[in-house]
């Protein structure tokens, strides 16, 4: 009598675009899943946005423009870009997470696109990123800001800070695809977040008064030229060109860290 023998069963890595997409779109909604069971994630992305916009609202408001209503049209499209990059560090710390308490082994034993997990937890956070900005003009309203365009106007904007957080986000992959532990991405992510988000007009009306050489930075900021067209979509004032820099700025950060977090991506994952 002779004992069977059982062989592995062959599981190709590579699937069709269509099962890779219901792949990604499955994992992404796991992510969001997951706020039921750690609503506390959803409350980082909330109250964070909202004690900004307070405390530079009635803080330095006065100080700046001379009343909290002239600089609402100033710091509310500011404190939207800074968040759109503080809250795109979530997807590196998320990412981060997952790999380190062997989330992603269990993912590599199913039949499923090796990039889905990566996607998954992008196209999630871009969705949070959504909320995170429907929270800061809520609460911008209430406090007397207005959008003064139109809804295609404020619906573009919607879409140009998502794309841009979608782009830049790849530099939290890269970060957490480099460190061991969830905190260092945010630790890492912060040397990079404060000196863009301050080194911009996004919580000054323009750059009258600063060292030229300090200006130069500032105006030639990705983050200033976000929060410009930002300013121009919800407020009024010029905006393509703007748009166009800021996406262009999005690409090239982009092209630079995707390459580099999806190779490290596969070295760990």
């Amino acid at each position: 009598m002779t004992a069977a023998t059982f062989a592995p069963e062959n599981l190709s890595k590579r699937v069709s675009p269509g099962t890779a997409v219901r792949n990604t779109l499955t994992l992404a909604w796991r992510n969001l899943v997951q706020i039921k069971h750690n609503p506390m994630e959803l409350l980082d992305l909330s109250i964070q946005p909202i004690m900004f916009v307070l405390l530079f609202a009635y803080v330095f408001g006065p100080a700046m423009t001379g009343s909290v209503d002239k600089y609402l049209p100033v710091v509310i499209p500011g404190i939207i870009a800074q968040n759109a990059l503080f809250a795109g560090m979530s997807t590196g710390f998320g990412l981060n997470t997952d790999i380190t308490k062997g989330v992603f082994d269990r993912f590599r034993s199913l039949p499923i696109s090796r990039s889905a997990p990566l996607a998954g937890r992008i196209i999630a956070d871009t969705a949070k990123q959504a909320w995170s900005m429907t929270i800061l003009l809520a609460v911008g309203f209430a406090i007397g800001f207005r959008v003064e365009t139109n809804v295609f106007a404020l619906l573009t904007a919607f879409v140009l800070l998502l794309a841009f957080a979608v782009l830049f986000s790849w530099t939290s992959v890269f970060i957490a695809m480099k460190v061991n532990e969830p905190e260092k991405v945010q630790i890492f992510g912060f040397v990079v977040i404060f000196p863009l988000s301050f080194l911009s007009t996004a919580f000054i009306p323009n750059t009258d008064g600063i060292p030229d050489w300090l200006a130069f930075i500032m105006d030639n900021s990705p983050v200033t030229q976000l929060v410009e067209s930002m300013r121009g979509l919800l407020v009024g004032g010029p905006v393509l060109e703007h748009a166009w820099i800021a996406l262009a700025w999005g690409v090239g950060i982009s092209l630079v860290f995707a390459p580099l977090s999806l190779r490290a991506f596969k070295k760990r994952a």
